[in-house]
């Protein structure tokens, strides 16, 4: 597994991201050529993406891992003072398209992965992570994806689909990406990547394939998405023609997904 040493100090994608060699200032993440296409929000594995926002208005894109539990990007929780919203003042929206969704969940509590940094150094990332736990299950339809437990190699194919500040009503998603190694931290493992993201996909599934189907299919048709596992959340971007991305591993937060740690809040 290739393994990536002082590699460059990411931003979050929900803020700004570092200037040099940007493609497009307002859009961090994506590289010279867009690979994003519109998919199919009905379809696995796309419906099991869910919009998360506060009532601060902050909104950043979710995956539902368990019945009553998503997964989304710390960093979109926190309020003007840099501190952890209350799990009250937050909401899950399945199925949204085009200002519409098919059902609405509130949160009953929380659990992150601090403690958080908020000056955003690359060690402070891999505490990036949150868990949400719902009032009620999911609603038909919207299966969870299981969670990989061990980072995909470097050249895994890959998908990283959700709500971008650009297309913030549809879900677009880079369906043709892959993973480009592991950054070693004192705090853990970050997972690197070269899939088009930027603002709004904080919280995004980055996607693997299970061992047990296939390589075929891009996700867009019928069933398509059966086989899919959650690598990790997208966190950060480094901008650039050629960008590599950042992601927390699944194993960073599996424990809190199975209810095997105490909740932070």
């Amino acid at each position: 597994m290739a393994v990536l040493r002082g590699f460059l100090v990411a931003a979050p994608l929900l803020m700004a991201a570092l200037p040099v060699a940007a493609q497009n200032p307002l859009l961090p993440g994506i590289g010279a050529k867009d690979r994003r296409v519109v998919v199919d929000a009905t379809h696995a594995p796309w419906n099991s993406l869910v919009k998360v926002q506060s009532n601060l208005g902050a909104r950043c894109t979710g995956v539902l891992v368990a019945p009553r539990r998503v997964v989304t990007a710390a960093h979109c929780l926190l309020n003007r003072a840099q501190r952890f919203l209350p799990a009250s003042s937050l909401h899950v929206l399945f199925g949204y398209e085009r200002g519409e969704y098919r059902q609405h969940r509130a949160v009953a509590a929380l659990e992150t992965g601090g403690p958080y940094d908020t000056e955003r150094r690359l060690d402070g990332l891999v505490g990036d992570w949150a868990v949400l736990t719902l009032d009620g299950d999911a609603p038909e339809g919207m299966p969870p994806l299981p969670l990989a437990r061990v980072p995909p190699e470097s050249g895994t194919p890959l998908m990283l689909g959700g709500y971008s500040q650009d297309r913030a009503h549809l879900v677009t998603a880079d369906t043709a990406c892959a993973a480009r190694g592991i950054n070693d931290t004192d705090r853990g493992p970050l997972l690197v990547h070269d899939c088009d993201g930027t603002r709004g996909v904080s919280g995004a599934a980055l996607l693997v394939r299970t061992p047990s189907v296939d390589g075929g299919g891009d996700g867009h048709g019928d069933g398509a998405g059966e086989g899919w596992a959650v690598a990790g959340i997208a966190v950060a971007a480094v901008s650039g023609p050629n960008p590599r991305n950042i992601a927390v591993p699944s194993a960073a937060f599996v424990a809190a997904v199975e209810g095997n740690t105490p909740s932070l809040r």
